[in-house]
């Protein structure tokens, strides 16, 4: 009997208490924060919490990273919730106009949370697992209380590849008890470090313009769900505390006074949690809200709450730092703690304002419908000529979530051209492309499309002019009246061979298809032609730049059924013709007509290189043109087999350890022998005034007396008045030279520092700034004078080959689509 009652007494006691879910350190065999925990580990554990879990929460890997390692994100609801998550899904889209038709119920607010973007932030991805075992653990009431009243979507890591380079170096270097001393070899991450994705390019700065794998494959889940609150979790420097909002200035001008009181209430909400803790913190610094490519910023325009959180620590932390300011020792555990608690600190700011989240979400986008901001109604893109490049643009505006069509008539209208601002007539065409503001995404249209962004505040973190008529080089007008577009379908490219013999095939020269299409041509062995002149042919004229591809030097049975099925494949519209001779111009066999053939083209990587400028080489041959490039180590360019080599390229970055007298002596030896040297950026400064290179630096003007009195509390505003953090600069082109070949006439490209380089003496002056080449975005008084009348492209000629001098990186985050075409002409011509 009384063991009767004391089992009933023990059961009687367990009623309240849940089966508990695996813990982190059940599944990882360690504490969580004592070691980084692989990325496979940590896809492990949110498939086995599934597995326990099954009616709240749905684990759906929406992609895979360039590496092939899975991009998941976990629904995590209530059962209720789990069980109708499609139907909360349309409904929600249909509430926003997204969806054709009318919700039949209401939706609970959709938090989407985003760890490790930058794959050496790695407490985020460790924290990932903490906070889905709380959200699951049915003992904690307030997470409980989390899942009955939304929908909350855990994306472990964004940079799976970033991440475990990093996790990787880590746990093979660290001492088995940790060194905390700052200068240990566990403190000194090698180059290129953890924080980039496969090809080093920051995911952090990609929202907007979708150039990486792992971006684009987001965004569509992104738009599938369009959350009301993401919160995108980072670290920063070790020596710093921890960054909750609210953000700092400048605030995009069109974040609305609803997302503006949110940011203040998260502060609210987290400074609770760290003055409980005594913990450190800094609010309203450094982290802004203006430029839209952000994980906080473009969910943002997107109608949502966006909000960053950075921990102090980063890669140099690891597992454990000493810091001698604070008197502390800085460990991931407590990292750990400190985003768990930003991450209940957010889901409770939800929760408080669950009903309001989702209402002020439905006007943002029903206003944005039915009563666009901004001067601009409708935006026209002419398309004449531009077919590839419509084609291109209009794939991004789907990406986007942004609807387009044409104007299926014609018509004229009064509109502002966008890069100018000057209000004139304008003749639209049938085939123009036209865009609604009277759409759902109006706000992101709005922004993207803006060619001189107001900025409140001069101190601000990145990239300050986007515009798209500048990143695509693109003709376009905002008109005050509104259009309704007509569907839009591209149009067909299909080649045919002819039925006369061929002599050649002619391709124009102006978009990344053509580049792409020369690239694959290459690769297949044909050598290709191209006109250093315009010249005119069977009543067609074409431009400086033109392909041509003769049959003579591609004498093969399939020549014909090749180049026409390949230039299909990249939409290039070829025009065969039956002679060499032209009416006008250079004759086929002129020289003025020079030949293609592949080159054999080395980029140069590891320690002194920017690891984001050689990222974007990268990414240009390996992604963008497909043609082969071969990566090598700084260290070895003095032991490189020369003869094999055609291009060389080196990306920005500090050469002085690199090029020593020998290696420039080298590297001029093979320029003269026919070598072609593309030198980008800050690695232009090794050949400054050295023998057989011309490039030189201005003469500054004379520079007034220092300031003794400065004050310090105006260093920021210092620093500010000699930076550009990225503006729109209109180049001065020689559009005479190969380099500028298919390039549009008004070429805009992005300008982040002024190198000061005088024009060549002995070269050719390519493209340059001069006084009135200023189009958008901050430059600080200071940095404005020396960003006039300076060199930014130049070509020197030694010997058999050349030297490309790049004071401007044309294919910086693969952003400026002319640049692309700028930088192929550099690699090929």
């Amino acid at each position: 009997m009384i063991k009767y009652i004391r089992v009933l007494l023990i059961a009687f006691l367990a009623l309240p208490v849940f089966a508990q879910n695996t813990t982190p350190e059940q599944h990882l065999g360690f504490q969580l924060g004592s070691k980084f925990a692989f990325h496979s580990q940590i896809v492990q554990y949110f498939t086995l919490l599934q597995s326990q879990n099954q009616d709240r929460v749905k684990l759906v890997q929406y992609g895979s990273s360039n590496e092939g390692r899975p991009l998941m994100i976990a629904f995590i609801s209530s059962p209720e919730n789990i069980s109708k998550l499609e139907s909360i899904r349309q409904n929600h889209l249909k509430s926003i106009g997204l969806l054709e038709g009318k919700p039949d119920a209401s939706v609970p607010p959709i938090v989407w949370l985003s760890y490790n973007v930058h794959g050496n932030e790695s407490v985020s991805a460790n924290t990932s697992m903490q906070v889905l075992y709380e959200l699951l653990n049915k003992n904690n009431a307030l997470t409980q209380d989390f899942l009955k009243n939304m929908v909350i979507m855990v994306d472990p890591c964004i940079n799976p590849d970033g991440y475990e380079r990093y996790s990787q170096w880590y746990n093979r270097v660290q001492n088995a008890i940790p060194d905390v001393t700052p200068y240990a070899l566990e403190h000194d991450e090698p180059w290129p470090g953890g924080r980039f994705n496969h090809y080093l390019f920051d995911l952090n700065r990609d929202w907007a313009w979708q150039t990486q794998k792992e971006t684009q494959e987001r965004i569509v889940l992104y738009n599938q769900w369009m959350p009301h609150f993401h919160a995108d979790f980072h670290e920063m420097g070790p020596s710093r505390s921890y960054y909750f909002p609210p953000a700092a200035k400048p605030f995009h001008k069109d974040i609305t006074a609803w997302q503006r009181q949110f940011n203040d209430l998260i502060g609210e909400y987290c400074r609770k949690y760290f003055d409980k803790n005594n913990w450190a913190y800094f609010t309203k610094y450094n982290y802004d809200l203006f430029y839209p490519s952000y994980g906080d910023t473009w969910p943002t325009v997107n109608g949502a709450v966006g909000v960053t959180y950075e921990q102090g620590g980063g890669g140099r932390a690891g597992l454990g730092i000493e810091r001698k300011e604070e008197k502390d020792t800085l460990t991931l555990k407590s990292r750990i703690s400190h985003h768990y608690a930003t991450t209940l600190a957010t889901l409770e700011a939800v929760l408080s304002q669950k009903e309001k989240i989702v209402t002020e979400f439905i006007k943002y986008h029903d206003n944005a419908a039915k009563a666009p901001a901004g001067n601009f109604k409708t935006y026209v893109i002419k398309t004449k000529g531009r077919e590839e490049r419509i084609r291109y643009f209009g794939d991004w505006l789907g990406k986007q979530g942004i609807s387009y069509g044409i104007a299926g008539k014609s018509l004229s209208v009064k509109g502002t051209e966008l890069i100018s601002s000057v209000d004139e007539s304008v003749k639209i065409e049938n085939n123009d492309l036209v865009i609604s503001a009277f759409q759902p995404k109006s706000n992101l249209l709005r922004v993207l499309f803006e060619p001189k962004p107001v900025l409140e505040d001069s101190v601000t973190y990145d990239v300050t002019s986007w515009g798209l008529s500048y990143i695509f080089g693109l003709k376009a007008y905002g008109l005050k009246e509104k259009l309704i577009p007509a569907s839009y379908q591209p149009e067909k490219t299909e080649n045919t061979i002819p039925n006369f013999p061929v002599y050649a095939y002619v391709a124009k020269w102006s978009e990344l298809g053509d580049a792409v299409f020369l690239a694959e041509l290459l690769r297949y062995g044909f050598m290709v032609k191209t006109s250093n002149v315009p010249f005119e042919i069977e009543n067609q004229a074409f431009e400086a730049g033109t392909l041509i591809i003769t049959k003579k030097g591609n004498e093969r049975a399939d020549f014909d059924k090749i180049v026409t099925s390949l230039a299909t494949k990249h939409f290039v519209r070829l025009t065969p013709v039956k002679t060499g001779m032209v009416t006008s111009g250079a004759d086929f066999g002129d020289d003025h007509v020079a030949s293609i053939t592949a080159p054999k083209v080395v980029a140069v990587s590891g320690e002194g290189v920017s690891a984001t400028s050689f990222g974007a080489v990268w990414h240009y041959f390996e992604q963008q043109i497909k043609y082969p490039v071969t990566i090598v180590n700084a260290t070895k360019l003095s032991s490189l087999p020369w003869s094999s080599i055609d291009v060389l390229i080196l990306p920005d970055g500090r050469y002085g350890d690199i090029l020593g007298e020998k290696q420039l002596d080298a590297l001029q030896n093979w320029v003269k022998n026919g070598g072609k040297l593309i030198v980008m950026e800050g690695a232009t400064d090794a050949f400054l005034n050295k023998p057989g290179f011309s490039l030189s630096k201005k003469f500054s003007e004379k520079k007034k007396d220092a300031d003794f009195f400065k004050k310090y509390g105006d260093q920021e505003r210092e620093d500010a008045s000699n930076s550009s953090p990225g503006s729109m600069f209109q180049l001065t082109m020689d559009e005479t030279h190969p380099l500028s070949f298919g390039c549009s006439k008004e070429y805009v490209t992005l300008v982040r520092d002024a190198y000061e380089r005088e024009y060549l003496k002995d070269g050719w002056n390519v493209g340059y700034l001069t006084e009135t080449s200023y189009k958008a975005g901050f430059v600080g008084n200071r940095m404005s004078s020396k960003l006039k009348n300076t060199l930014i492209l130049g070509v020197q000629e030694i010997g058999r080959g050349q030297v490309i001098y790049m004071m401007d990186d044309p294919v910086f985050r693969a952003m400026l689509y002319n640049g692309k075409i700028l930088f192929s002409n550099a690699v090929f011509r």
